[in-house]
């Protein structure tokens, strides 16, 4: 498969069968606003000299390629983490509001919109809104406000406005519906996607403020003398780490890439969030992807321990390549991902975030040879999840 039907959508925003801009016509102007802008100011000189010396100097990029050594080890392989955990406010999504941040200033937007799950999107949107003096309207599901509420006062301190989202499943869901329906109710504002998730260009523009990762991955190997892994693994909900973490990847067919899904307390549990398996063709906000849905075509509700993978879909991207077998999906249940943060924690002397935790998960499902160079893409901190670890390790 050639590298650009994964890593570009054609003009209309599709990978492949998945992709597009399914909108409300009072949104069309926005989009169509943000797709010019988009393309005639990102690519330039001007953006890329602005956002990379933010990326060096306010959000600490490069983030290391840790080489794991007792992880590899356990699991006989050359296990290295992309420490993105190690980036200002704690995870992978500084990359995009950064780069998102500096196209809504250019566009002479004030009001910035965004929906959260776990809650870093939402922290690392109202850091760059402090960072630029604008406005921050946060959604999130009341029920991710209850088991992330450091995040909820992090948003808060940095003069984020946050709004619960109490319909459905009260997760992340039902928090990018309340943001939707917000940038209609007022389309001059700003939607700050955090995900490669929405309607184009949404889907490759997170991946284009992400591909960082897995551009830095490729030089920091090359300076340890390898040429590429023989593995890439990251976590997927809506899937913006591990849209950053292949980018580079896909046109090399020597490499494997591996998206851990959230299977929630087992695949066929009904609590599970594990699309490739149970999702069907659809539209869920924005654009045609891989759903969760039942025979009427009504989304039904994901579960996963993880707030961040607690969502009924996948982005266009993944859909693409999980559907054309390029990318290798794996259900990763709530106890094996509790079970790899532990492991994490006391192998590594490393608390990672649940979602991150999902991806660990994956390497005892491989059969790993000495020789394979294994990259795991850390793609958060645990700092967010220890009431969700106090009260599943209360005999520790």
């Amino acid at each position: 498969m050639k590298t650009a039907e994964l890593m570009l959508p054609d003009e209309f925003g599709f990978y492949g069968e998945f992709g597009g801009a399914y909108i409300p016509e009072l949104l069309r102007p926005a989009v169509e606003e943000l797709n010019t802008f988009f393309r005639d100011y990102c690519f330039s000189e001007t953006f890329r000299k602005e956002y990379i010396g933010l990326l060096k100097q306010y959000a600490g990029r490069p983030t290391p390629l840790y080489f794991a050594r007792n992880y590899s080890q356990k699991y006989g392989a050359k296990i290295y983490f992309k420490r993105e955990d190690l980036c200002h406010t704690g995870a992978h999504k500084i990359n995009n509001t950064i780069g998102q941040i500096l196209l809504a200033r250019h566009m002479g937007k004030t009001e910035i919109i965004a929906e959260t799950g776990a809650g870093q999107h939402g922290v690392a949107t109202a850091t760059v809104c402090a960072l630029m003096g604008l406005r921050c309207i946060v959604y999130m599901g009341e029920k991710d406000i209850e088991r992330q509420s450091p995040n909820v006062q992090r948003m808060k301190m940095l003069g984020a406005e946050v709004r619960s989202a109490t319909s459905g499943s009260k997760t992340l869901k039902d928090a990018t519906n309340e943001a939707i329906r917000h940038w209609i109710n007022f389309p001059d504002s700003y939607y700050l996607i955090g995900s490669v998730v929405g309607p184009h260009p949404y889907p490759e523009m997170v991946t284009y403020f992400q591909s960082v990762i897995s551009e830095e991955i490729t030089y920091q190997l090359r300076e340890i003398g390898s040429a590429s892994p023989q593995k890439v693994i990251a976590c997927v909900g809506g899937g913006s780490n591990a849209a950053g973490a292949f980018y580079h990847f896909y046109g090399n067919p020597g490499v494997e890439l591996i998206a851990a899904e959230a299977a929630g307390e087992g695949i066929h549990s009904g609590k599970s969030a594990a699309t490739s398996v149970l999702g069907s063709t659809g539209v869920l906000h924005g654009s045609l992807t891989l759903l969760m849905q039942d025979s009427f075509g009504q989304v039904t509700e994901p579960h996963s321990i993880s707030a961040g993978l607690d969502y009924p879909g996948i982005g266009p991207l993944h859909a693409h390549s999980i559907s054309s077998g390029r990318t290798r999906a794996v259900s990763i249940t709530d106890a094996e991902a509790l079970h790899a943060a532990l492991e994490c924690s006391r192998l590594e002397g490393i608390i990672p975030a649940l979602e991150s935790a999902h991806a660990l998960a994956v390497l005892g499902k491989l059969s790993l040879k000495p020789e394979e160079i294994v990259v795991v893409n850390l793609s958060g901190r645990g700092d967010k999840d220890m009431n969700t670890y106090q009260n599943a390790f209360q005999n520790l």
